[in-house]
């Protein structure tokens, strides 16, 4: 059995994109989807209970007692059955042979990464899937939890995703059943279609809690081996000042609140954590 863990707050209309898009899924493997609303207020958690009475292999879990993705992750997979468990977001659209490919990889690896398309949900050229699996601080692979897999056995192990740590908990996560001993592996058919946001205020602030998990990681993990890359970050503090005049332009701005925003949010906790990580 795989469960299919999806988080969810305020996901409509989205969200049913994503639950048709799973339920269309081949496999071999019996499986459910357990959808863990985090405390919801435009529908989700009423949809969700609607979409489980027409379909017999959906749970809905209220996971609105902590806030987080973390924690409804946690809450999804307390309440599921499956040996393997599968992540993916609400706002997301998982392709065609996703399901199988995250079980195909977990029979010879206890976590797995997918790759992401992000064309199809966005206006920019095709291009080839990109990897989730990266080696952030040049450590261990890790991938996010937006295409992760993992075997029941590893993730109950280590106690599951920390849920003080948001973002960046799917990296801690895969570091964590790493250095316990168990075995990662890509899986390049798990293919999940990825909305990325283009308001500049939404990329900016996503940006800077993505950039507050790099000192944090850094913090937990420098013993075991990850470490710094100061000569790329000192690259993007000057592309930032250089590339202010060409703010004008829309693809401009985008590309640099996200940049932006990582630093700065890089620079924040590490002056709260008291560790250089620019």
């Amino acid at each position: 059995m795989i469960s299919v863990i999806i988080p969810v707050r305020n996901g409509m209309p989205v969200l049913e994109e994503q639950l048709r898009a799973l339920n269309a899924q081949r496999c071999d493997e019996p499986w459910e989807i357990v959808i863990a609303d985090n405390g919801s207020t435009d529908g989700s958690l009423a949809f969700a209970r609607d979409w489980a009475t027409r379909f017999p292999n959906v749970l809905v879990v209220d996971a609105s007692g902590m806030a987080g993705t973390s924690a409804a992750r946690n809450a999804g997979v307390e309440v599921s059955t499956g040996e393997y468990l599968a992540f993916c977001d609400a706002d997301d659209v998982v392709l065609a042979g996703w399901l199988a490919a995250c079980v195909g990889a977990l029979r010879t690896a206890d976590l797995v990464a997918g790759r992401f398309d992000f064309w199809s949900l966005n206006t920019i050229p095709p291009s080839q899937p990109v990897r989730a699996a990266t080696h952030q601080l040049g450590f261990l692979p890790a991938g996010l939890g937006a295409n992760l897999a993992v075997r029941r056995r590893a993730f109950e192990e280590v106690g599951g995703f920390d849920e003080r740590f948001v973002p960046g908990e799917d990296i801690d996560l895969c570091w964590r059943i790493q250095l316990r001993g168990f075995t990662f592996a890509e899986a390049p058919d798990a293919i999940v279609a990825k909305r990325a946001r283009s308001d500049f205020r939404e990329v900016f602030w996503q940006a800077y809690a993505y950039g507050r998990c790099g000192p944090l990681l850094h913090k937990r993990y420098r013993n075991a081996g990850a470490h710094r890359d100061l000569q790329s970050a000192l690259k993007a503090w000057v592309w930032l000042i250089i590339s202010l005049p060409r703010m004008a332009q829309p693809t401009r701005r985008i590309e640099w609140a996200r940049g932006a925003g990582t630093r700065l949010g890089r620079l924040e906790a590490s002056l709260r954590l008291r560790v250089f990580f620019p």
